[in-house]
């Protein structure tokens, strides 16, 4: 089993280190999309190019890895769908394509979470929108959401996928390290503005 679980990791970080925000970009003439907003490879860096479309493709083909890892490695087993989903964030969070410099992970944290459990994956979408309507910071509402994710699923799940998202939660908390200082200091970025 552990040759199983191995071999889901490795898969998972190869799914989820394809740098979609990076490629669509270049393919729309845009450039490095590093090189632009906050550095990061995400939709919400890619909506600071102003191609709303570009962004919104980010965002699903980034959601969407997350669900494939579980999805395709659930297979074998359903932990192993876990363990692919986690790695598939990490995959993300630091493509071995890219230097190890990617982006913070939330959409993808977010496909995983629906293709894992459902009910699970639509609270943290819902409690990001309301955090993000109420707030107006991607980065809180981001927190927010994904540090709730586990409340979720030991409540609607099992221990394995609340074990899985608390681990998702920790990565995110400290993807957003930048963004908890702006955001103690007053000085995070509304949704709409161009900081990180």
């Amino acid at each position: 089993m552990e040759v199983e679980f191995a071999a889901a990791a490795a898969a998972g970080y190869l799914i989820g280190s394809v740098p979609f925000g990076l490629v669509l970009t270049r393919l729309a003439g845009l450039g490095d999309i590093r090189a632009i907003g906050s550095g990061n490879i995400g939709a919400t860096n890619v909506l600071r190019t102003g191609r709303k479309g570009l962004a919104a493709a980010t965002l699903l083909l980034d959601g969407g890895k997350g669900a494939a890892a579980v999805f395709a490695l659930s297979i074998w087993c359903t932990d192993a769908g876990l363990i692919a989903g986690l790695a598939c964030v990490v995959g993300h969070n630091f493509p071995i394509w890219l230097g190890f410099k990617g982006g913070k992970g939330v959409a993808t944290t977010l496909g995983v979470l629906l293709a894992a459990a459902w009910p699970v994956g639509m609270l943290a979408c819902l409690t990001w929108l309301m955090a993000a309507w109420a707030f107006r910071f991607s980065s809180l509402a981001s927190l927010a959401s994904l540090s709730a994710a586990p409340l979720y699923a030991w409540w609607l799940a099992d221990w394995h996928a609340a074990a899985m998202a608390a681990a998702l939660a920790l990565l995110t908390i400290a993807r957003h390290h930048a963004n908890i200082r702006r955001l103690l200091a007053g000085e995070e970025s509304k949704i709409g503005g161009s900081g990180g």
